[in-house]
């Protein structure tokens, strides 16, 4: 056993198996934080916080299916550290890992997550298309892809170099605003749209009454999210 491991009394991180899964997804069911899950099983806290991210989140944890998902990641192959490197090299890495496991359990696609956390990460969080492509290792039309989506949930947003002629992609301070703002307002037509149809089927009967209470449903949290948004937008670091 290592010094490092005698210290702080966790093994390393290692495989998880069916048993360490289980007793994962029995903590989450009993509500218990992570740092708590991984005294338990003797693991690292990041250890537990990856494998939750990356397999449904602490509300759909499911340990056989998380189980049989690492198994597939295992045959196809995952990106490893940069062989040879330091320990601020390894730092780096695992923050970017599991930045990219955390989103991707908030329902992001994965090549969708890998760049926004690659801008994320980026000294002044602007990148070109070439840039993420080599940083990335992926192809430009993947690169290509992710951008237009990212933009379109308001994420990231296009710049345009006039100097170089190409298109930056950045992700400012503002970024969780702009995306909240924009989730919320798409939220908000959906209510209209079901508060509307709810009213014309009538709200006395069973389908026109369930429209018109989930619209309304809808309507106020897309409120409260608006809201919360501008008041909490300058929140400082």
């Amino acid at each position: 056993m290592s010094g490092a491991e005698r210290n702080h009394g966790q093994m390393p991180e290692g495989r998880l198996t069916r048993q360490d899964r289980q007793r994962i997804a029995t903590g989450l069911a009993d509500g218990r934080s992570y740092a708590e899950i991984a005294r338990r099983l003797n693991r690292p806290t990041s250890t537990i916080s990856r494998e939750v991210g990356r397999n449904g989140g602490p509300a759909d944890y499911r340990p056989e299916r998380a189980h049989q998902a690492t198994a597939r990641r295992a045959r196809r192959g995952t990106p490893a550290r940069p062989p040879g490197a330091g320990p601020r090299e390894r730092e780096v890495f695992d923050v970017e890992a599991g930045a990219v496991d955390m989103v991707i359990g908030m329902g992001l696609p994965k090549m969708m997550a890998r760049v926004l956390i690659g801008l994320w990460l980026s000294q002044d969080g602007k990148l070109t298309a070439a840039e993420l492509s080599r940083g990335l290792k992926v192809s430009p039309a993947s690169i290509s892809t992710a951008v237009g989506y990212l933009t379109q949930q308001g994420l990231i947003r296009r710049e345009r170099d006039p100097r170089r002629r190409r298109d930056i992609y950045v992700v400012d301070d503002d970024a969780w605003y702009h995306s909240t703002v924009l989730s919320s307002r798409r939220t908000l037509a959906a209510a209209e749209i079901a508060k509307a149809a709810g009213q014309a089927l009538g709200p006395d009967t069973p389908v026109g009454r369930r429209l018109a209470r989930g619209g309304a449903f809808l309507e106020r949290i897309s409120l409260d999210a608006l809201a919360s948004a501008e008041r909490w937008r300058d929140l400082p670091p």
